[in-house]
């Protein structure tokens, strides 16, 4: 664990002052099998009937500033975009987090939570960093994070680390890796009590089938989220780590299942659904916008297609978003307009695209 503390340490130091030295990172799709060999190795050497820990927000302790500021720095990511709020994440992780966690002569519970917390601010760094276009450096704080949370013990917190890793891998093109990833979580997080963050990952292991265009078993793993989510009692009977999720999570995933799926009519119904009721979540906002122009398409409606990817285009070129998934998103429904190039309308959105999604 010395090794993870001093490596992550030494991570964050050199993002945040030489930060040239770490824009190139790449993703390695292979450099995750290790990872993933070690996690289940960790969870087969847990005792039986080991009881599952549910990490809560403190409410005093060496912790508590930790667990402050994931809030604050949740609460922009979803408003304005992981690119807006990441190096203030790493920031703070290197600088404050790092050397509380590193302080010997803690006791057991509080050396757990300073771990669990630490461990979720490494997560987040790397979900800001996917979400900023730097891949390599997600991969890198996302694995860290893990290990840290090993050491914490919490179950639900690596569950949900698993659900970033298998959604940054199906994204980049690996969604068998992706699906892999997700059921290395549900194997963490089973008995863990959290119906929640099951649902996630059966949403991970959907998204990640439907890649692969495995209809049936993209639709089952969806059904084993519907299934999940009615178990739960609500977020405040479950772990912190998955409060933000919801009914209107799962549509937004489901809306996006269906898409690469090819079911126009049902990702249209699920992504109206999360656009409608996300109106403060400005990135999911755009990503849901994007994912409704292209169900449109997907049903020959181009002008209810242009009409929505033009919502998704203003509030991008707002600035006020800095979410490199929701250009990507944006982008992948540009690809789809390929065979509609000689409309004027079309022409017109793609030259007024092109400042925010770059050349086509």
């Amino acid at each position: 664990m010395d090794d993870a503390l001093r490596t992550l340490a030494e991570l964050g130091s050199t993002d945040v002052s030489r930060r040239s030295l770490l824009g190139g990172v790449p993703f390695v799709a292979g450099a995750l099998a290790d990872p993933q060999r070690q996690w289940l190795l960790w969870l087969s050497e847990a005792e039986d009937g080991q009881p599952a820990r549910l990490a809560a927000a403190s409410d005093g302790g060496a912790a508590e500033p930790l667990h402050y500021m994931i809030q604050t720095f949740d609460s922009m990511d979803n408003r304005f975009g992981g690119a807006h709020v990441r190096s203030a994440i790493v920031h703070y992780l290197s600088n404050q987090a790092m050397p509380m966690v590193q302080q010997r002569g803690r006791r057991e519970a509080e050396h757990r939570e300073l771990f669990t917390a630490a461990a979720k601010l490494a997560a987040m760094a790397g979900w800001s960093s996917y979400d900023a276009g730097e891949y390599g450096m997600a991969q890198r704080y996302m694995t860290l994070g893990l290990r840290l949370c090993g050491e914490g013990g919490d179950r639900v917190l690596g569950g949900q680390i698993w659900a970033g890793i298998s959604h940054l891998q199906t994204s980049l093109g690996y969604p068998s890796d992706g699906v892999y990833s997700a059921r290395v979580g549900l194997a963490t997080a089973k008995d863990s009590g959290s119906p929640l963050g099951l649902m996630r990952l059966h949403a991970m292991a959907a998204r990640g089938y439907a890649a692969r265009r495995d209809q049936q078993k993209a639709h089952a793993h969806l059904r084993f989220a519907e299934e999940s989510l009615a178990r739960s009692r609500g977020p405040a009977q479950e772990s912190p780590w998955v409060g933000y999720l919801d009914h209107h999570y799962l549509e937004a995933e489901t809306a996006q299942v269906f898409r690469d799926l090819g079911d126009g009519k049902r990702a249209e119904q699920m992504a109206a659904e999360s656009v409608r009721h996300n109106a403060q979540r400005g990135r999911r906002q755009a990503i849901g916008r994007s994912v409704l122009a292209t169900a449109h398409l997907q049903q020959g409606q181009l002008d209810a297609a242009l009409e929505s990817a033009h919502t998704a285009l203003e509030r991008l070129g707002s600035g006020n978003i800095h979410s490199e998934r929701s250009v990507q998103a944006l982008r992948a429904f540009r690809a789809e307009l390929e065979p509609f190039r000689r409309e004027e309308a079309v022409r017109e959105f793609v030259r007024q695209a092109r400042p925010v999604l770059g050349a086509a």
